[in-house]
Formats: C-alpha cells, structure tokens, sequence
C-alpha cells in the first residue's frame, strides 16, 4: 500500500468561483493544491482532479467513477472533496470498500472566500483520514459522521446525525 493520502477533487462549493456578471457560482479550478501549499502540509499527498461538478449535478454514473478511482488506486487514505448537498449519498454509494479509509468533505462557503469553512474542513478531513480506521466517513465542520447516519439540514446549512430506522420488532 502507498503511505501518501490520495485526494480526490469532484468540484462542489470548496472550488466554487463567484462570477459578478452573472451573480452565480461556478466550479473552477481544485483549490486543495494551493490550500496545502499555503499551510505548509508535509504529508505526502497525491491530487486526482476526477471532475467539476455541483454535486447536485452528481449522477451515479460520476459516483461509479469516484468508487473505480478508489479501488484502483494503492493509496490506503483517500480524501474526497465533494459538494455537500450530495455527500451523504456518495459515502453511501462507497460503503464497503476494504482497507481504506475514505473521508469525503465539502464547504459551505468557497475556499477562494476571505472568511471560509473550506480550509478547516479540509485540515480536519486530512487530519481523519490518517487517523480513522477503515470505513466511509463525512467531515464537516469538526464533526465526523457516518454516512449511512447524517443528512445535510438546509435550512440550518450544517449536517445533523440522524438516528437509523428502528429494526421491526425492536423497540
């Protein structure tokens, strides 16, 4: 196994770049390069841009993708940066991959943005996937989650854990 922590990049709000002309957001260029250039990161780390994508946009299809990217690489911590709003069904559409410890993160806020959650989140996730034991996590916002337990509450912009459905004649 590669001891570097592979990242993944599929674009979501961490990338986002503000257009004035049009007053509308647009995934651009991967930002974690220049995130861990600026903090001075010595972990050994390798970038795989797969794609730029809103993850409301997301299809199975890129999900299928993402999973491919994962089980051909020999990188046993993998760091998945995503847009939140589809996160979760990503962690889940990962789940059961062995001997790897997948940590997919996001941002409300753009990383190119002066006061951001995108840097934190990122360290944090980083911080995880060297320290967690093999599974699917989401990190945001200095909270780890399952996937398979957390949703994205909209109106309060943050995720929640969300309790598993009760198993029938349980009670």
């Amino acid at each position: 196994m590669n001891d570097s922590c592979l990242i993944i990049t599929t674009g979501g709000t961490i990338d986002k770049v503000y257009f004035d002309a049009k007053s509308t957001f647009s995934v651009g260029d991967p930002q974690i390069g220049e995130v861990f250039r600026q903090a001075h990161v010595s972990l050994a780390y390798e970038i795989l841009p797969l794609m730029r994508k809103d993850s409301l946009e997301m299809t199975d299809e890129d999900r299928t993708l993402i999973r491919g990217a994962i089980l051909k690489a020999d990188n046993r911590q993998i760091l998945v940066t995503h847009g939140t709003d589809t996160m979760t069904d990503t962690g889940k559409f990962l789940a059961g991959i062995p001997d790897k410890t997948i940590v997919l993160t996001g941002a409300l806020i753009p990383a190119r943005f002066r006061e951001n959650d995108a840097i934190f989140n990122i360290g944090f996730a980083l911080a995880a996937a060297q320290t967690l034991s093999a599974g699917v996590y989401i990190a945001m916002n200095g909270c780890i989650y399952d996937p398979e337990r957390v949703l994205k509450d909209r109106e309060a912009n943050r995720f929640v854990e969300v309790s598993p459905e009760p198993v029938e004649g349980q009670d």
